[in-house]
């Protein structure tokens, strides 16, 4: 796959999927975004929504009013997410991290470079969630990939296997225009078509415009003509 091709792949999920809705377009507020990118760790974004909800009519979805609350208190709002204790712990680590560049918009406004390693190096946040935080609270060019973008590109026969997060992210920058509107909104529509059509059990490669150069589909497709024969 290359540039021209991935840029088709693209094109094509716009089609599919732009008119979903999806909870970090450019008009999400940063702070939510941090807060929400590392509550949705292991879990899926309807209890994040649920933790945000809770955290909003506390009036704690600012850093300062988060940072005043009681470690019991900031578990309790958070318990929808799951593993409430530890996420609790990483959301008092990004605090700290923020609190430590001179407050959230200082933390925001460092270089990317800089930024990301910051993010990294603080306690329960790794570089998936960095890049989220980058990208979606900072407005700076990071790509995030995750697992689904291993499973679409692996179904479509495109990757470099089974590699690492740095692999993946450095094969999808290689053919990709270094452009942050399209990193964000590229990783938004990946989600918005694994979750609805290209599933990891029971995909609708049916729906899917992409089903014609899918080695997935086409081999599932082929596999229901056997059993139908």
């Amino acid at each position: 796959m290359d540039e021209q091709a991935m840029v088709a792949m693209y094109g094509t999920l716009d089609r599919m999927h732009a008119w979903r809705g999806w909870h970090w377009w450019p008009d999400a507020d940063p702070f939510e975004v941090c807060v929400g990118a590392i509550l949705v760790q292991n879990t899926s974004w309807m209890n994040v929504e649920r933790a945000l909800t809770r955290l909003r009519e506390a009036g704690a979805l600012d850093l300062r009013a988060m940072a005043r609350l009681e470690p019991v208190e900031l578990e309790e709002l958070v318990r929808p997410s799951r593993q409430y204790r530890q996420k609790a712990k990483k959301l008092r680590a990004f605090i700290d991290t923020a609190e430590r560049a001179g407050g959230f918009e200082r933390l925001l406004a460092l270089d990317m470079g800089v930024l990301r390693q910051r993010l990294v190096d603080t306690w329960g946040i790794g570089p998936e969630t960095a890049d989220c935080i980058v990208c979606y609270a900072s407005g700076k060019p990071a790509l995030v990939v995750d697992a689904y973008t291993a499973r679409l590109l692996t179904r479509l026969g495109h990757g470099p296997g089974g590699a690492g997060y740095e692999a993946w992210q450095r094969w999808m920058l290689d053919r990709l225009p270094a452009d942050r509107e399209t990193y964000a909104r590229l990783h938004a529509l990946i989600v918005l078509h694994c979750k609805h059509l290209c599933r990891k059990r029971a995909p609708k490669c049916g729906e899917c415009d992409l089903r014609w150069e899918c080695t997935f589909a086409r081999a599932k497709a082929a596999g229901d003509d056997v059993g139908r024969g």
